[in-house]
């Protein structure tokens, strides 16, 4: 797949939120007053899909409101950029609807982690557009500590320089839109690195149960010289993270996998160092891959912001990964 880079942002550009998942309506409105202050000082204008305050009994929209707030702001000239405003569960539910010439002849920025992972990487097969695993609308809320995570949006979406990905010197884990006076840091001890060794690839993945979810069906990218970065929410316990895992390895072209990055667990999955080490340790297919864990990326915060379908590099003496 030939990659199609969309232009980077700049001071003065539009960026539409859009709500592929869940509905705006569940952000608090001081959060709201945050993020959208966030942007204001980036010299970043927003504009709302016109759905995104819809809400339904699974915290959503129907389909078809969704479609058009995603055909919308691919149509719009104006805009640059669109971010998702939150994860959720049913995203992958828009991709047999998508007008895949649209977005090929509009590229542009398509921001969002977690359940936007089938979108991201549905967009990438489809139409070689390279998107983005990075904050949410709502991430930008955040009232405390988002110092790291705003430093590589903006190196990711708004520069054209590589980067070099560094850890972060403390990490949180609490539900910070519940209080956002009181956050509990924790020191980083870094990087934890599983297998050695030195490879460079094409970035695909984001949230692993999400991108399983695109297993036999049209929008699952090839995995042929690739670099897979994972990770995994709350939910995946080490049994759930080790048996989606060994899912992609099952896949026909796993072979051509290159290097594994892999974010940072949630507390409530109960991973540890040493499980982790032995779900990576004991899979054959493993073995001669390098693999680096515990990187800033997933369901805690901060976060970096990395492209999904541009190329990494990534090296384990010394620990090293950089983004091309």
């Amino acid at each position: 797949m030939k990659s199609v880079f969309p232009a980077k942002l700049q001071s003065g550009d539009t960026v539409a939120i859009i709500t592929p998942s869940r509905s705006l309506r569940i952000i608090s409105a001081d959060i709201q007053e945050i993020a959208n202050k966030r942007f204001a000082e980036l010299g970043l204008k927003l504009v709302f899909g016109r759905h995104c305050s819809e809400c339904d009994e699974f915290k959503s929209s129907s389909i078809t409101s969704r479609i058009v707030d995603l055909h919308e702001a691919f149509a719009n000239t104006d805009v640059k950029a669109t971010l998702a405003v939150i994860g959720g569960y049913n995203a992958n539910q828009l991709l047999r609807y998508l007008d895949w010439d649209l977005i090929r002849a509009n590229p542009k920025i398509l921001c969002g982690f977690s359940d936007i992972t089938a979108l991201s990487n549905a967009i990438y097969t489809k139409t070689g557009l390279v998107g983005y695993s990075g904050p949410h609308y709502s991430s930008f809320g955040q009232k405390l500590y988002f110092d790291y995570t705003l430093d590589y949006f903006k190196r990711c979406l708004m520069s054209d320089a590589p980067f070099a990905i560094t850890p972060s010197t403390e990490w949180s884990d609490d539900k910070w839109y519940e209080d956002q006076d009181n956050r509990a840091l924790i020191p980083n001890e870094g990087w934890l690195v599983i297998n050695q060794g030195k490879a460079n690839g094409t970035i695909i993945g984001g949230n692993a149960c999400t991108l399983n979810l695109l297993q036999g069906t049209e929008y699952m990218p090839s995995l042929d010289g690739t670099m897979l970065f994972l990770e995994d929410d709350e939910l995946a316990f080490p049994e759930e993270f080790d048996r989606n895992l060994q899912s992609l390895l099952h896949l026909p072209d796993f072979s051509g996998v290159r290097g594994i990055v892999l974010g940072r667990f949630q507390n409530a999955s109960k991973m540890t160092k040493e499980k982790l080490m032995t779900i990576v340790k004991t899979k054959q297919e493993l073995r001669h891959l390098p693999v680096i864990a515990n990187v800033d990326f997933g369901h805690t915060d901060p976060k970096i912001t990395f492209p999904i379908g541009r190329t990494a590099e990534i090296s384990t003496d010394p620990p090293r990964i950089k983004v091309n």
